[in-house]
């Protein structure tokens, strides 16, 4: 069972738009937090850990309610490692970014947290995609940057955009998981710190 009305705890128009998709009922109130991490860490870890630090920014502004926060992490494994990919901060780093994907097998995580504010209890969870991007032309990324498609996107692509001409496969998890919230954790976690 999820709250008839909760908090979503997020500036992004995808989330919002997957949850109105499933005719869920709930108010915006952005968390501003640093959404640096070690970078040492796994991506599954990191992204549960930045979605927990969104939901509790928000928690004292929403007493009795129950807060809903998400966060996406594009990583690729090189060598052993984690390398993360972030935000673009401009075009040139989104440039970067793109070749740095093309021709890659690369994990997208998001981490969900649900917080009951009165109770302190968070649920937290995630999902991983593993994206298997074809190798993009030079052209292809000079035409997909000047699109602009990739500001304030993870990784600097958008699947449920154009980008979506780069993907040759989806593995483990699912497409909405890629856009930014996956539906059903999401709504798991949420029935959890509502039951509990």
């Amino acid at each position: 069972m999820t709250p008839s009305r909760f908090v979503l705890a997020s500036a992004s128009p995808r989330r919002r738009e997957i949850l109105r998709s499933a005719g869920l009922a709930f108010d915006v109130d952005v968390s501003e937090v640093d959404e640096s991490f070690d970078e040492t860490i796994a991506p599954t870890l990191a992204a549960r850990v930045l979605a927990e630090r969104k939901a509790r920014a928000v928690a004292f502004r929403n007493r009795g309610r129950v807060v809903l926060a998400a966060d996406t992490i594009v990583a690729l494994e090189v060598l052993g490692s984690w390398r993360y990919f972030g935000k673009p901060a401009d075009a040139s780093e989104a440039r970067r970014m793109l070749r740095s994907l093309s021709n890659s097998r690369h994990a997208v995580v998001t981490g969900v947290c649900a917080l009951h504010v009165d109770r302190g209890l968070a649920v937290v969870d995630s999902e991983t995609t593993w994206v298997t991007m074809r190798a993009i032309g030079a052209d292809e990324v000079e035409a997909y940057v000047a699109s602009l498609e990739w500001r304030d996107k993870a990784g600097g692509y958008a699947i449920q955009e154009s980008a979506d001409r780069f993907v040759e496969k989806l593995e483990g998890g699912g497409f909405d998981n890629v856009v930014g919230l996956p539906l059903k954790l999401a709504l798991d976690c949420l029935s959890r710190a509502t039951l509990a």
